[in-house]
């Protein structure tokens, strides 16, 4: 399979961007991320969603733009996006239609961060003061509210019901992803196919649907537009796999996040879950009275204690490899390109940079 004929420039679309010169120079692999390099290939689209992203979040009710920005400004990578664009841009197109798709996503992606900040209670993302903290439970949920309907008003104008259709059952289903989660927590679970359950709804849905939304707007074939699917659903497992791994592995300063902090809320994650499995007598005794919320002081220092000697983390890190490797096989199907090697940098990243 080959890849659409290009030539040295292509039209975006962009009235700020018209012409975008197309030549790829040698990214130096130590100096940047995979991420960064990325971005940097994108940097045109990437640009106009940022811009987009302003635009969208203006309302002259002054607390709506100031609870957004906290949050949307907070040093996020525009990872989804960047996903969306991406995608669009492999399969030959690109343009205002997959701008709005990429700042509909990011919208979704920060409404349902400040929803769970108010679920969860949490007091820190990204390294800062939550929103919840600062402006009151009430005003983080009608904001994120109001991202989630500026979401919609951004899908709609791509007038592509298939490309609404997506990206509207990722939100019903981030949204069923949450119930659950509080459900299992609430009845003290440790499922690993629960566990799954979730994840794939709260996180990986949601990367998918970036990168399926993205190749539709290109009009890319079915195969290409399955294969992207399929990336983003596995590197999303993966990221929150890795995700859940550090929580356990004391690197607060990279997640911007207090260690243990799924631990407090009483969340099975899998290294929890593989501790469990792999507990007996006092230890399992331990687990069962966690899960069943009756934490005492130093419960934390156990845990710890317990996951590295059953080598919990790590296993939970080789899960996360397993879904990679399933992630770049299915970039094997797509074109050879600048992009799709940089997206399987990207997946290995995902890993890699906290191994």
């Amino acid at each position: 399979m080959t890849d659409r004929p290009r030539q040295g420039h292509e039209t975006l679309g962009f009235e700020e961007h018209a012409v975008v010169n197309l030549t790829i120079r040698p990214i130096d692999a130590h100096s940047v991320s995979p991420t960064e390099a990325l971005a940097a290939v994108l940097a045109p689209e990437l640009a106009a969603t940022e811009a987009e992203i302003g635009a969208r979040m203006a309302s002259p009710v002054g607390l709506i733009p100031d609870v957004a920005h906290h949050l949307v400004d907070a040093g996020g990578k525009r990872l989804r996006p960047l996903l969306t664009l991406a995608a669009a841009r492999t399969c030959g197109g690109g343009g205002q239609a997959a701008v709005k798709l990429a700042t509909a996503v990011e919208f979704i992606h920060t409404a349902t961060l400040l929803h769970d900040d108010v679920v969860d209670g949490s007091s820190l993302r990204r390294g800062k003061r939550t929103a919840n903290l600062i402006w009151g439970d009430k005003a983080s949920v009608l904001v994120g509210d109001f991202l989630f309907a500026r979401a919609f008003n951004l899908m709609v104008e791509t007038n592509s019901l298939h490309v609404l259709d997506i990206l509207a059952k990722a939100a019903s289903t981030i949204a069923e992803g949450e119930v659950l989660q509080l459900a299992t927590t609430s009845r003290g679970e440790a499922s690993r196919s629960r566990y799954y359950q979730v994840i794939e709804a709260k996180t990986a849905a949601l990367f998918a649907a970036a990168c399926k939304a993205g190749a539709i707007t290109a009009g890319a074939p079915l195969e290409w537009v399955e294969a992207l699917a399929t990336f983003g659903l596995r590197l999303g497992l993966a990221f929150q796999l890795v995700d859940d791994a550090l929580d356990y592995g004391g690197l607060s300063q990279v997640l911007g996040k207090n260690t243990g902090d799924d631990f407090r809320e009483g969340k099975a994650t899998l290294p929890l879950i593989i501790a469990f499995e792999r507990s007996e007598g006092d230890e399992r005794l331990f687990w069962q009275r966690v899960l069943a919320r009756q934490h005492r002081d130093g419960d934390i220092d156990q845990a710890l204690s317990i996951l590295q000697a059953h080598g919990a983390v790590e296993a939970t890190l080789q899960e996360a490899r397993n879904h990679i490797q399933a992630a770049k096989t299915a970039l094997a199907l797509l074109p050879e390109g600048v992009i799709p090697t940089l997206l399987a940098d990207l997946a290995d990243y995902v890993v890699d940079r906290h191994t």
